[in-house]
């Protein structure tokens, strides 16, 4: 019996407007180089929704194959774009990937494609992982997909990455799966990557390196700041978790953070929502909701406070694409 490659038949990519570059071009590069070492080439084709040249987040344009609906027969395709994919969704787009499905193709998505894939509704109850800054809003507006922050999945024809290098590594464990381990390092060593991650590996950096805070009962505090995912934990929770006073905590939050755990907490919260405001379409009153304020008002200080304007600003025509955090959280 064949075992079924990973990358079956030509291989897809389709482009949404202000998509990561570097998702795209480190997924296509492993699969250029492992063609110097197979004898069954890897083929890929680039694709938008309409056929026309489609720019990158740097406003780059690239031209393309041609038109998803009008692609040839694929055995996988992904989804490469950046925050607020959705704005590009369409019948049209539709009615292309429900038609690839049942056509048994294999769909992906590179950062926040597999946004796309779970509006279709094509993730049901599938594993997948997107890129941590949209991992918030991805779980509030797709509560039946299983989102996890790991480097990349793979599951039952669905492949996910978190896009940057994550792309690399699920090309070269996909590479691993079809020719072995040692085209793969080949491989990785062509792109001069040493080592080649796990996708159960975790997307983002260690605490320490993200906060700039190494002392131990101030890292476990954040982190269980963290687990509790915006909703808010009073500093004397923390401290009787901790086993310590609240005084004591204060003094170590301000020793190495500069700030007291009320402050952090409360910024990160906020952090939280800007990040919602802009991903999704949940109202105002809702995000605040989910991020632990207790009214709408109470959200609406805080958030001019930190950000100098109201949350409804962060849907005004100025609004950013990405987020913009006082501080790193």
């Amino acid at each position: 019996m064949v075992t079924p490659r990973t990358l079956d038949g030509t291989i897809g990519f389709l482009l949404l407007p202000q998509f990561t570059l570097i998702a795209l071009s480190l997924a296509i590069e492993p699969l250029r180089i492992a063609n110097r070492y197979v004898t069954d080439k890897v083929r890929f084709r680039l694709y938008s929704v309409d056929g026309n040249p489609v720019p990158d987040g740097n406003g780059i344009h690239l031209q393309v194959d041609g038109a998803l609906d009008e692609a040839e027969p694929l055995g996988c395709l992904f989804i490469v774009s950046d925050v607020r994919p959705e704005r590009f969704y369409s019948a049209r787009l539709r009615r292309a990937l429900h038609a690839l499905d049942r056509a048994g193709c294999t769909l992906g998505g590179l950062d926040t494609g597999c946004m796309i894939l779970a509006r279709a509704g094509l993730l049901h109850g599938q594993r997948v992982t997107v890129h941590w800054e949209v991992i918030d809003a991805c779980r509030e507006r797709f509560p039946t997909v299983n989102f996890h922050l790991t480097l990349f999945e793979i599951d039952q024809r669905r492949m996910t990455c978190a896009g940057g290098s994550a792309s690399l590594d699920m090309m070269l464990h996909a590479i691993a799966l079809d020719h072995g381990m040692t085209v793969a390092t080949r491989v990785a060593e062509h792109c001069l990557h040493r080592d080649m991650r796990e996708g159960a590996a975790w997307q983002r950096s260690p605490l320490p390196m993200r906060t700039g805070a190494h002392h131990p009962t101030v890292i476990k505090a954040i982190g269980l700041i963290e687990a509790k995912n915006g909703e808010a934990t009073t500093v004397s929770e923390l401290a009787a978790r901790l086993n310590i006073s609240e005084r004591h905590l204060a003094r170590l939050f301000q020793t190495h953070i500069g700030e007291s755990p009320a402050a952090w907490q409360l910024r990160r919260r906020l952090n939280r929502a800007q990040a919602l405001l802009i991903q999704t379409d949940l109202s105002v009153t809702a995000i605040g909701d989910i991020c632990g304020f207790r009214s709408a008002g109470h959200f609406s200080t805080a958030f001019r406070k930190q950000f100098g304007n109201p949350p409804s600003h962060a849907r005004g025509p100025r609004a950013p694409d990405r987020l913009v955090p006082a501080k790193l959280a």
